[in-house]
C-alpha cells in the first residue's frame, strides 16, 4: 500500500498536484487520505470503522431473512456473507476506485425492492430460495448497469450540473434521513443507553479530545465498549429485564458456529425476470445519487479537494463490481458508500485509507468466524441508535457547510435548498405510511390523467423507491430547480466550486504512483 507515515507531509492531492495548490491541510485531520498510523493503532482505528456500520450490515440481512422466512440455522452464513461482500467491496473501492478511506456495505435503498420481490414470490414453506435466487438476478443485472453508468462516465458527466446548492441538501439528508431509524425510534423503552452512547462520545470526542490522544482517535470505540460494557453487567446481573431493547443475550454467541464459508451461487442458481430487474434498478439509482453526496462529504471530512469527474466515475463504476459481486455471493441486496464511517472521520479526524483497509480485512474476518459476527450482534439497538445521533448530525453539518461557496443573500438558492430539504424529509415519511409497494401501486394507479402510467408495475415501483429515498428526493429537486431557475454561476457558487475541485490529470497522477508503489 502506497503511504506517507509523516503526519506533517501533505497527502497525495493535496499538494504538488494540478489544480490543488490552493488546498491546505485542515488541523482537524489527524491523519490523512495516504498516511498510515502504526499498526497496532490502525487495527484498533478499523475496528472503530467496522463497529460504525455494523448496524447496518446487520439490519439489512435481518430484514431481508425475516421477510423471506429464511430458516434462523442459515442466518448466521446469510449475515456473514454480507461481511464478506462488505470487506472485498471496501478494499475494490480503497485500492482501484475512487480510492477514498470510504467503506461499502449493504445497502438500505434496495431494501424496499427487495421486499416487493418477495411479496410477489411468496413466502410459503420453502420459497425463500425462490425469493433470493429472484433477488439475486435482480442485484447482478442492476449491478451491471451500475458498473457502465460508473465506467461510460454517466456520473462524472452529470457533476458538470451540480453546484453546492445541490450538494448541500444532499449531503445534509443523508444525515437527517437517519432520524428516524429504527434504532432511534424504537428504544423508547432504553431511552437512558441511547442518551448514555450520545453522551460518552460527546464526552469523548469534544471535552476530553485534547486531555489525552486516546480520546481523539477513539472516541467512538470507547463510547461504544463502555455503554456495551454496561448494558452487559446489567443484563447478566438481571437488572435489565431480558424483554427490554437494553438487554444483551450472550447465548447468541454460544450458539453461533466457529466457522462457515461463504460461497458464490450457494443458495442456487439466480433467476431473471424483467419486473423484478426494473424494480430494484431503482433502488441502484437511490444508492448511487446517495453514494455522489457521499463522495463530497468524505472530501470535505477529510481535507481534499471536491473529486473530480474521473474519480467519481471510478467509484460508482466500483460500486457496481461490488454490487455485481454481492448478486454472485447471495446477499440479495447491493454495497453502497458508507455515511457512518464518514461521520466517524468527522468525529476522530482520521481519513486513512490504509486505516479503512485494515477495517475491511476485519470484515472479512468476521464473515468467515461466526463467533464475532455472533458477538457484534449482542450490541443493543439504543447504542446503535444513540450512535447513529452522534455522527448523523455531523453529515447533517458538513452538508450545510457547502452553502458557504453560495450566495445566501440570493432569495433563488435559499428557495432552492429549503424546498429540497422540506421534501426530502416530508416525501419519504409519506412513502413509511404507505402500506407497500403493492398498495402505492394502486393508488398511483387511480392517479386521474396520469394513472395508467403511474400504475405500471416498474414505474411506480421507481417512483416509491426513489421517493422513499431523502438524498435522492432533496437531490433531484435541487438539481432541477437549480438548472432551470435563473441564477448566474458566481450566485451558484460554481466559480468557487471549480477553484476548489481535483482536476482528473491529479487523481490520475496520484493513482499511478500508488500503483508504482512511490
Amino acid at each position: 500500500m502506497a503511504g506517507d507515515t509523516n503526519p506533517e507531509t501533505p497527502p497525495e492531492g493535496l499538494a504538488g498536484e494540478p489544480g490543488t495548490e490552493s488546498v491546505e491541510r485542515s488541523d482537524d485531520v489527524e491523519y490523512g487520505v495516504d498516511e498510515r498510523p502504526p499498526t497496532g493503532e490502525s487495527v484498533l482505528l478499523g475496528l472503530q470503522h467496522y463497529l460504525t456500520m455494523v448496524g447496518a450490515n446487520i439490519a439489512v440481512p435481518l430484514a431481508l431473512a425475516g421477510a423471506m422466512g429464511m430458516p434462523s440455522e442459515y442466518q448466521p452464513l446469510y449475515i456473514g456473507t454480507f461481511f464478506v461482500v462488505s470487506g472485498v467491496g471496501t478494499l475494490l473501492q480503497t485500492i482501484v476506485g475512487n480510492r477514498y478511506p470510504i467503506v461499502q456495505g449493504a445497502t438500505f435503498s434496495m431494501l424496499a425492492p427487495a421486499i416487493a420481490i418477495i411479496g410477489f414470490v411468496g413466502t410459503g414453506p420453502g420459497q425463500w430460495q425462490q425469493a433470493i435466487v429472484a433477488l439475486q438476478g435482480a442485484i447482478i443485472v442492476g449491478g451491471i448497469v451500475e458498473v457502465a453508468f460508473g465506467y461510460f462516465g454517466v456520473m462524472g458527466w452529470l457533476k458538470q450540473y451540480l453546484s453546492p446548492v445541490v450538494i448541500a441538501p444532499t449531503i445534509a439528508l443523508i444525515g437527517l434521513s437517519l432520524f428516524s431509524a429504527p434504532q432511534v425510534t424504537m428504544a423508547g423503552q432504553a431511552w437512558w443507553l441511547v442518551g448514555l452512547t450520545v453522551v460518552l462520545i460527546v464526552l469523548f470526542s469534544q471535552y476530553l479530545d485534547d486531555s489525552h490522544r486516546i480520546f481523539r482517535l477513539y472516541p467512538v470505540l470507547l463510547g461504544i465498549v463502555a455503554a456495551w460494557v454496561i448494558a452487559t453487567a446489567l443484563s447478566v446481573t438481571g437488572i435489565i429485564p431480558s424483554g427490554s431493547a437494553a438487554f444483551v443475550d450472550l447465548s447468541t454467541v454460544a450458539n453461533a458456529p466457529l466457522v462457515q464459508v461463504p460461497m458464490p451461487l450457494q443458495w442456487g442458481v439466480p433467476t431473471f425476470q424483467t419486473s423484478f430487474i426494473i424494480g430494484m434498478f431503482a433502488g441502484v439509482l437511490a444508492s448511487m445519487i446517495e453514494s455522489f453526496g457521499d463522495y463530497h462529504a468524505v472530501a470535505r471530512l477529510a481535507g481534499e479537494r471536491a473529486p473530480s469527474a474521473r474519480r467519481i466515475n471510478h467509484g460508482i463504476g466500483t460500486e457496481g463490481l461490488a454490487t455485481l459481486f454481492a448478486g454472485i455471493m447471495g446477499t440479495g441486496n447491493g454495497s453502497t458508500s458508507y455515511s457512518e464511517n464518514i461521520g466517524a472521520i468527522g468525529l476522530t479526524g482520521v481519513a486513512s485509507r490504509y486505516v479503512i483497509q485494515i477495517g475491511a480485512v476485519l470484515m472479512l474476518v468476521v464473515g468467515f468466524v461466526g463467533y464475532f459476527g455472533a458477538l457484534i450482534t449482542t450490541i443493543p439497538d439504543p447504542i446503535i441508535g444513540g450512535l447513529y445521533i452522534a455522527m448523523f448530525g455531523q453529515i447533517a453539518a458538513v452538508g450545510l457547510s457547502n452553502l458557504k461557496h453560495v450566495d445566501l443573500d440570493s432569495s433563488r438558492n435559499v428557495f432552492i435548498v429549503g424546498l429540497a430539504l422540506f421534501c426530502g424529509l416530508a416525501l419519504p415519511a409519506y412513502m413509511g405510511n404507505v402500506e407497500s409497494a403493492s398498495a402505492f401501486q394502486a393508488g398511483m394507479a387511480s392517479t386521474p390523467i396520469l394513472g395508467p402510467i403511474l400504475g405500471v408495475q416498474a414505474i411506480s415501483d421507481t417512483v416509491y423507491v426513489v421517493g422513499g429515498t431523502g438524498m435522492a428526493v432533496g437531490g433531484l429537486i435541487a438539481f432541477v430547480l437549480d438548472n432551470t431557475v435563473e441564477g448566474t454561476r458566481e450566485e451558484r457558487g460554481l466559480d468557487e466550486w471549480d477553484q476548489l475541485t481535483e482536476e482528473d490529470e491529479a487523481f490520475d497522477s496520484a493513482y499511478e504512483r500508488y500503483v508504482k508503489g512511490d
